[in-house]
């Protein structure tokens, strides 16, 4: 069930005036279960008052993701659900604050609205509910361009973003905020990751084709790819970009064809992904020699609703993920047994993302003793917990909020492997988080200040 609740503290912080600036002239300290005034004059939505707080989440119900945002937004209800009343990864996460009991004393309710995929709606949807439903905290999306939109607002008006699925360097990289945590991998990791294993597989010798969602995400999917099966020695032909959203993309298809290429690589998502990979072999690339080897085709990041959408066509097309819901540990059993049970079949890894950002946020309040956002930051930057749904620890870096978990190496399975209708990926090969770590000025960005700058 959702819930709408308006929260008037906003406006009584925001209209203070004389109240507000007098305050300032008073130590303020934090007690357990209440705010008090830190470095920041007014911030987010507080003070938090009566017996609930608000969460908002902000996901893809239309357009090409509207698979994946169908599943985040079931997560994050099973993600409150857990946290009012215990359950899930409630169970195994440690270390863990949280009781199953809410937090700090409150109930979480929440109130959802549709990002489309679109960085203006984006916005629009998150100032809505940060400014009439009084969120303390917002979760969700499945593009990069709408998650750099988000974390630009949280850090404008001192509301927290707890990113959903983004892949772009970006993220944590130039665009990161203060505000905003990514528990994503991003395209830099999956390059490391995936570059060893297509020179492994199909050699160091080829001609590479890339098909590139024409936003941030696709360019840093397929420069991180470029750079990684360049370094095995590939040759990148050309990359060509398509635009979100395309249903037809025979004249990109005929461009491969007609080019020195021996390998395709799809640099799409979701929909996208399902559309270009069923067109590709039907367009016959997978029956194809060039150069005297066959025609490869490579999908680089991967999902379990994609694979679902993309049936057959994904048979031994190796790509990356950022979880599976056939991982054997306590977390990943208790996340995938709570969601199977609610809804009658298994998780995505968006769905993944979602909810653990959101029980990783309310139990950072929990620990940090407040709802006051900058202490609610600190509590999260540099932690390192297990029990998330991943064979090891993972932790949140402070210097870009990038977390680091391990990553996994898949491959499409054909239909004599599969032992059931969403057992779609075969987990290749598990590349442990010191594989995929990465010194944190590889990418030039700045995380900004704990007050807003707005």
């Amino acid at each position: 069930m959702k819930f709408t609740k308006r929260n008037a503290s906003r406006r009584q912080v925001l209209k203070g005036g004389a109240a507000v600036a007098g305050a300032l002239a008073t130590p303020h300290f934090f007690v357990k279960n209440a705010w008090a005034q830190g470095e920041c004059a007014t911030l987010g939505n507080f003070p938090v008052e009566g017996p609930e707080v608000v969460f908002g989440f902000s996901v893809p119900k239309t357009g090409a993701y509207a698979d994946e945002g169908a599943d985040e937004l079931r997560a994050q209800e099973l993600a409150v659900e857990h946290i009012n009343n215990g359950g899930g990864i409630l169970n195994t996460l440690q270390p863990l604050s949280l009781t199953g009991q809410g937090v700090l004393g409150k109930k979480v309710t929440y109130v959802s609205g549709d990002d489309q995929t679109n960085p203006d709606a984006t916005r629009q949807v998150a100032r809505r509910m940060i400014e009439r439903d009084g969120v303390i905290m917002f979760n969700g999306g499945s593009s990069s361009a709408t998650a750099v939109a988000a974390q630009s607002l949280a850090q404008e008006l001192g509301v927290v973003f707890m990113n959903g699925l983004t892949h772009a360097n970006e993220t944590t990289g130039k665009d990161r905020r203060r505000y905003g945590f990514r528990q994503f991998f991003n395209t830099h990791m999956t390059g490391l990751a995936l570059g060893p294993v297509l020179a492994e597989n199909y050699g160091t010798d080829r001609a590479a084709f890339h098909l590139t969602a024409d936003y941030n995400w696709g360019h840093s999917m397929s420069g991180s790819i470029k750079d990684a099966t360049e370094g095995e020695g590939w040759s990148t032909i050309n990359r060509v970009s398509t635009p979100l959203g395309a249903t037809d993309y025979s004249q990109f298809l005929t461009a491969f064809l007609n080019s020195d290429a021996d390998v395709l690589v799809l640099n799409h998502y979701g929909n996208d992904m399902v559309n270009s990979v069923t067109q590709a072999v039907q367009f016959g690339v997978r029956d194809m020699q060039k150069n005297g080897r066959q025609v490869e085709l490579v999908v680089p990041l991967y999902s379990r609703l994609m694979a679902q959408g993309a049936g057959d066509n994904i048979e031994g097309v190796f790509g990356t993920t950022n979880w599976n819901w056939s991982l054997d540990n306590p977390g990943a059993k208790a996340f995938v047994d709570s969601f199977t049970d609610k809804y009658g079949f298994p998780p995505s890894q968006a769905a993944h993302t979602c909810y653990v950002q959101v029980i990783l946020y309310a139990d950072a309040c929990e620990r940090a003793g407040t709802f006051y956002a900058p202490e609610v930051i600190r509590a999260l930057e540099g932690h390192e917990y297990e029990g998330d749904g991943y064979n090891s620890a993972s932790l949140y870096r402070a210097e870009d909020h990038q977390s680091f978990h391990d990553v996994f190496l898949v491959r499409g399975k054909s239909a004599s492997e599969r032992a059931s209708e969403f057992d779609l990926l075969q987990i290749v090969s598990e590349v442990p988080r010191s594989t995929v770590e990465y010194p944190v000025d590889t990418f030039e960005g700045e995380l900004g200040d704990y007050c807003p700058t707005a």
